[in-house]
């Protein structure tokens, strides 16, 4: 299942960020499966990567279970540790990576509304500045691949510090906007940023450590056993078919939730 869900956002990228064809558009050129054909073939130089992507559907259950293989000693509780490690490690990367964004985005933006990006920069490069695919490609993903170079060796993570900098945000647009009569639209666009980031992670940390607000009538009268049954069940049953279905409506389109921004680079 995890190398799937793996195969499946990397597929995505492939398709709608390098132009790949993808296997359902393959398996539609090649009428496989009673697939329609399409209305524009693909590319005969896209064939090829076509069948890459296939194959690569064939290929993530063999190297599944090639790893399986080879690490028959281990048990559940390594492998639970391993990917939980691994997630924690891309909550890090989210949480470093949308407090740079948002700490430089806001700067850029700043200093682009009022004038100070051709004074320190140059015309040309405070033009590009403005527009979002070069800000995105330049600026944005860098920063974001710079929070996983922190989030590789910061172990922590300073919810206190986002709720502190989320407030301290709010209260200056407050004072900025009733005092000195002054708005901009980033500065509201960072505070709704850095608090969805804090209410995701928050409550991703709230579920992992069982801090979580729970009503519930048999669960807490359970015994370690059978609470264990129960949250393997209900992950099955409810957790990764919500998992899947997020996936699934946010990267099936070009102008899904979550690929038409991450396209377009309209973060907020």
């Amino acid at each position: 299942m995890v190398g799937y869900v793996f195969l499946f956002i990397f597929n995505n990228y492939l398709i709608y960020f390098q132009g790949w064809p993808g296997p359902l558009n393959f398996l539609k050129y090649q009428q496989w499966f009673g697939f329609s054909p399409l209305r524009n073939p693909i590319k005969y130089e896209l064939v090829f990567l076509g069948w890459i992507q296939f194959l690569s559907l064939f290929a993530t259950p063999a190297i599944v279970f090639l790893w399986a293989s080879k690490t028959q000693q281990r048990n559940l509780r390594a492998d639970a540790k391993l990917w939980s490690g691994f997630a924690a490690y891309i909550v890090r990367t989210a949480f470093w990576g949308v407090l740079l964004i948002g700490v430089i985005d806001v700067v850029i933006s700043f200093l682009r509304v009022e004038n100070f990006l051709p004074i320190l920069i140059g015309d040309e490069l405070a033009l590009s500045l403005g527009r979002s695919s070069f800000r995105g490609t330049f600026v944005l993903y860098p920063l974001f691949i710079v929070g996983g170079v922190i989030a590789f060796f910061a172990r922590g993570l300073g919810f206190i510090w986002l709720s502190l900098m989320v407030v301290i945000a709010e209260f200056m647009i407050v004072v900025l906007r009733f005092i000195f009569s002054y708005e901009q639209a980033f500065m509201g666009d960072l505070v709704r940023f850095w608090y969805a980031a804090l209410f995701l992670f928050a409550s991703a940390y709230g579920i992992v450590s069982e801090g979580h607000v729970r009503v519930d009538v048999l669960y807490a009268s359970l015994t370690k056993q059978y609470k264990s049954i129960t949250n393997t069940v209900g992950s099955l049953i409810l957790g990764i078919p919500l998992c899947w279905t997020i996936l699934l409506t946010g990267m099936w389109t070009i102008g899904s939730s979550l690929n038409g921004p991450l396209l377009s680079f309209e973060v907020y």
